[in-house]
This record gives structure tokens, C-alpha cells and sequence, in this order.
């Protein structure tokens, strides 16, 4: 029944430009705020490489020089991998005042639909048939909720396990060892009374 209203995805791209003043000699505080926030956000909802593009030809060179320094800085403390960072170019050479580009690709859930409960007469029990508005609703509010958007595509592929921390769970097991965390003497539980068992 939910299959008919499915939620959709679409593949968008996220950008951040960042103007290189002629006259400056290093990014603004405000300029290495955006760039943090975009990274951030990244980290959060991007997929493939973080791509930062660094003007062909610039009035101040030094400073598109420095600015992707800073940029992947920003990235690093972020815990964005170097391998993770795609260095292009863009623009013409005879262009002076083209920006520093920060791009990546991320989805959005696109809801289903729905149409107005109002056209819908819900007295009518005569086929027994469900409406047309069923589990609508429901999707709708998983598409705003939900957190990452690819993940309707697909599963996401795992991580490699942990053999080392695998053999040390199996050891114990093995042995009689309790294989979760120990107890502390600051842990305590105890039934409560308040309903008067």
C-alpha cells in the first residue's frame, strides 16, 4: 500500500563561492566561517568527493594561493581526508575575478503528492477498498524526516570489521568471561514500588 506513494530522490549539487579580494592578503574570518559551515554540511549529507576549484587566472594569485590552503585545512580539521578532496581549475584565463569554488553532490528526499483529504469521502464504505490517501501522509513525513536521502537508494556498503576486537569478544566467550563492559560500584538498579507490587 505504501508502494504508490513513494518518495522520491534527487541528486543535486551544493556550492559555496568565495570572493578573492585583489587587495587582501588572506581570507576573512567571516570567508573561513562559510567555508567551515559548508564543510561541515559535507560531512553531514555529501557524497563523492568535497571538489574545490581554484579560478584559472586571478588579480591575486597569492590569495587563491592561500585561500585553497586554508580551504583544505578547513576540510582536514573536519575530518575530511586528503583522498576525499578533488583539486580542479575553472574559468578563462582572461577572467581576473572569478571566485574560489567549494562544490559536492548531495540528495534530497522529494515527498510524495498527497492529495487533499477534503476530495476524499470517507463515509463511502461500500467497496471496503482503501483510499487513495492511505500511508500518504505517512511518507510525506518520512521524506522530512529522514536523514541522509541516499539512503533510499540503496545500502550503504559497511565498514570492515574489526578482527582483533572480534577474537578478544570470542576469548572471552570461550573461557566463561562475561563479553560486555563490567559493572561499576556507581551503577545500581532496583525495582521500583510506586505502583505497590
Amino acid at each position: 500500500m505504501l508502494d504508490r506513494n513513494a518518495i522520491g530522490v534527487a541528486k543535486r549539487t551544493e556550492f559555496l563561492e568565495i570572493s578573492l579580494d585583489s587587495e587582501a592578503s588572506e581570507l576573512s574570518l567571516s570567508d573561513k566561517a562559510r567555508i567551515n559551515n559548508f564543510v561541515v554540511n559535507y560531512r553531514q549529507k555529501g557524497h563523492g568527493p568535497l571538489v574545490m576549484s581554484l579560478p584559472a587566472s586571478s588579480a591575486n594569485p597569492q590569495l587563491a594561493v592561500a585561500a585553497i590552503s586554508e580551504a583544505r585545512t578547513i576540510a582536514w580539521e573536519n575530518g575530511v581526508q586528503y583522498e576525499e578532496i578533488s583539486d580542479t581549475h575553472h574559468g578563462s584565463e582572461e577572467s581576473l575575478m572569478e571566485p574560489l569554488i567549494l562544490a559536492y553532490q548531495t540528495y534530497d528526499a522529494i515527498a510524495p503528492n498527497c492529495p487533499s483529504k477534503a476530495t476524499v469521502d470517507f463515509a463511502d464504505i461500500a467497496s471496503n477498498n482503501e483510499q487513495s490517501t492511505l500511508g500518504c501522509s505517512v511518507r510525506a513525513n518520512l521524506a522530512a524526516m529522514i536523514a541522509d536521502p541516499a539512503d533510499l537508494m540503496g545500502q550503504r556498503s559497511l565498514d570492515p570489521a574489526d578482527p582483533l576486537r572480534r577474537s578478544v569478544i570470542l576469548e572471552k566467550f570461550r573461557s566463561g568471561e562475561i563479553t560486555g563492559a563490567a559493572r561499576s560500584e556507581d551503577e545500581s538498579g532496583t525495582v521500583s514500588k510506586a505502583l505497590g507490587n
